[in-house]
């Protein structure tokens, strides 16, 4: 092999992987929700703006790389409506998350455990809803965009016991498996 060729190779392949692991693995887009209204709060959508929907996540590995988000679970809190596993409401000191929906995979992982990895800790928590990668907008979805296809939607618990604080909480990429 010619040694530019040589010197290419791994550049393409590694290029190819990243374009690979962007793109959800091959779960790109389904769709895209546009809002005619939105909404006044922070993270709320905006009137007009193209949202991504997925109807897929990536696959799930035994160490299946997600985007972790801080959601509150909490009656009034930024998850909307209560959880899709039991109908109920979670306190935030419940180690407990929410999965895209490919991942949720039509309730399968209800009252589940998964270990999230991150932080060099790790920690169980239970699937107690969907983080809808489809819907999004309106009431039931707190006004929000619908989640990414790659998001562990975890309570303020999850955090605390991977150790993860301060400005760090917000969006942590973490890994995660079925427990």
């Amino acid at each position: 092999m010619p040694r530019s060729t040589s010197r290419l190779l791994p550049l393409a392949l590694a290029a190819s992987h990243l374009l690979l692991a962007g793109a959800g693995a091959g779960c790109g887009p389904s769709g895209t929700l546009r809002p005619s209204r939105g909404h006044s709060c922070e993270d709320c959508c905006k009137a007009g703006q193209a949202y991504p929907t997925y109807t897929c996540s990536p696959p799930v590995s035994s160490s299946t790389r997600a985007v972790m988000t801080l959601n509150d679970f909490d009656a009034g809190g930024d998850g909307g409506d209560p959880s899709e596993c039991d109908g109920a409401f979670h306190h935030n000191s419940e180690r407990v998350v929410a999965l895209s929906t490919g991942w949720y995979s039509g309730g399968s992982r209800c009252g589940k455990s998964i270990r999230i990895r991150a932080n060099g800790r790790s920690v169980l928590a239970k699937v107690v809803d969907e983080c809808d990668t489809v819907n999004g907008c309106d009431r039931e979805h707190a006004f929000q965009p619908p989640c990414r296809n790659n998001v562990v939607d975890a309570s303020q618990a999850v955090w605390d016991a991977l150790g993860i604080t301060g400005e760090e909480v917000g969006e942590y990429n973490v890994t995660w498996a079925d427990a």
